[in-house]
């Protein structure tokens, strides 16, 4: 087995996860709970205490009280703390990969993987409290001087997925913190232990500093209390990662506030292989981008574009790739492919199949359920492959599962259509080892993607970049470069250091 645990149940593993992580996790005998499941088999792991709206209400106020002390902090101590978060989840990695995999479904380097994510943006974060930015402009007027300065805009809002039940937390936690917010965070309802675990860190890393207790407070609740951290009018940003559905519910409530949302949905993630790519490479890019999580990442590559002098071959390669991924139980050593979350998944991935091929997809490998010994609770998928004749109308749409399909271009010109033409606009990638069509397909008659890779696929993002796409996507950025600036708002100052008292634009007004 490949989890850090002594074998035993999933919820013997996970009690042991959360004791690592000194995770208490009181009986909810009575009142709302979140139940957590596995998708590894089916079975519950643990019922977790819910809050109802009022509790979410509460959290606001505290999380806004304690941000009026924690703005005033230095950067660079707010950044101390942050530092020490980071040795902290370096400390328990294994146990939060433990969690990551058993309310997920991850294999571990994948959840391996994620942990390494937020001891990055730690880092990142650290380094960003020493450098947070203004800037001075020239003057017209003299003896004056014009300058940007930049402010924490209050109490943050996180609702994140099951997906990326910590990472993307930790990427608005640690920036958000280090820029002088403070956070609410409504995990998803999938995943409350690993949600337990991190939040339990971070107050270790808060007390050890002396800051303000309720600069985090973590929000196990069921769906319907989340409304009442989207409507908060002290909730001063929201950021919110999940489906295009769930965005278009939350943009028009936090707008109405006129609140600030940070917003990152649905991808519908495309490569285009040109004559000239490298297959090997392709290939192998595609096969990850694409069955990797289970096709659960937003960044999940759902569409191959490929030139019609390649196609077949690259078809055949994809599927001979595929013929050998080891699906099944990801505790298990060499497993590549877990499960999907739950049986919703499932159906909405064969109904989309359906409707592929009743749009003229025929299926070449893949799409049928996987039976896994001790599982018959949970749903494993053989990853699809799909030969498109046309971008049909549920090409267009992201099904959160396992399903790549496969269309043919003639010119570079009709590629590009293909790939921007779905309203999404999260990652994109072309496979080539022509300099023009790369830079073209990253220029702005190119992808229209908040992510634009060349030989590489659509997921696997590093934390130095700002994460995030356009269109339906939410046009939010979160994690690397200047995403901070989404979390403070901006001053302009002007300094009159002179005698006089000139107006700009030449005005008189003596």
């Amino acid at each position: 087995m490949t989890h850090a645990g002594a074998p035993g149940s999933l919820a013997d593993i996970a009690q042991r996860a959360l004791a690592g992580c000194g995770v208490v996790v009181p009986a909810a005998e009575s009142g709302p709970a979140v139940v957590a499941q596995s998708p590894i088999d089916g079975s519950t792991l643990l019922s977790v205490p819910a809050m109802d709206a009022e509790a979410v209400t509460d959290a606001v106020d505290r999380a806004h009280a304690a941000f009026l002390t924690w703005r005033s902090v230095p950067a660079p101590v707010r950044g101390a703390l942050i530092k020490s978060f980071g040795r902290i989840l370096e400390e328990h990695r294994e146990q939060l990969a433990d969690l990551v995999q058993l309310e997920v479904g991850k294999i571990r380097s994948e959840a391996l993987g994620e942990v390494q994510e937020m001891i990055d943006i730690c880092d990142f974060a650290l380094g960003l409290s020493r450098q947070l930015p203004g800037r001075t402009m020239p003057s017209e007027r003299p003896g004056h001087r014009l300058m940007e300065t930049w402010h924490p805009r209050g109490v943050v809002g996180v609702i994140s997925a099951f997906n990326f039940p910590v990472a993307v937390w930790a990427w608005n936690t640690a920036i958000a913190l280090v820029c002088g917010d403070t956070v609410v965070w409504k995990p998803s309802e999938r995943t409350p232990l690993t949600a337990l675990a991190c939040s339990a860190l971070l107050d270790r890393a808060i007390a050890a500093h002396g800051a303000p207790g309720d600069i985090h407070a973590l929000a196990i609740a069921e769906r319907e209390a989340g409304p009442a951290l989207v409507d908060h009018p002290l909730a001063a940003v929201i950021s919110a990662t999940g489906s295009e559905r769930m965005g278009a519910a939350v943009a028009p409530r936090v707008a109405a506030r006129f609140g600030h949302a940070i917003l990152e949905l649905g991808g519908n993630n495309a490569a285009i292989v040109a004559p000239s790519a490298d297959l090997d490479l392709a290939v192998r890019g595609i096969v990850f981008a694409a069955a990797g999580t289970a096709g659960q990442r937003c960044t999940t590559l759902r569409r191959v574009i490929a030139h019609s002098s390649v196609v077949d071959t690259l078809v055949e390669r994809v599927a001979e790739a595929y013929g050998r991924l080891r699906i099944g139980n990801p505790l298990t050593d060499d497993v590549l492919v877990g499960p999907l979350i739950d049986r919703e998944s499932f159906d909405r991935m064969q109904a989309a199949l359906e409707e592929a091929c009743a749009a003229g997809g025929t299926v070449v490998v893949g799409g049928d359920r996987v039976d896994v010994p001790g599982s018959s609770d949970a749903y494993y998928v053989r990853p699809a492959l799909i030969r498109m004749p046309a971008q049909a109308e549920v090409v267009r749409r992201e099904t959160f599962a396992p399903i790549l399909y496969v269309m043919a271009y003639d010119t570079l010109d009709e590629a590009i259509a293909l790939q921007n033409g779905v309203p999404q606009g999260l990652s994109s990638s072309i496979f080539t080892l022509d300099q023009r069509e790369a830079e073209v397909f990253m220029s702005s008659a190119g992808s229209d993607c908040g992510i634009v890779n060349v030989n590489i696929g659509t997921s696997g993002a590093e934390i130095g970049g700002a994460f995030g796409g356009e269109k339906t996507t939410g046009g939010g950025r979160e994690s690397g470069s200047d995403a901070w600036r989404g979390y403070m708002r901006r001053a302009t100052n002007t300094i009159n250091y002179s005698h006089d008292l000139p107006l700009a634009q030449g005005v008189n007004f003596e």
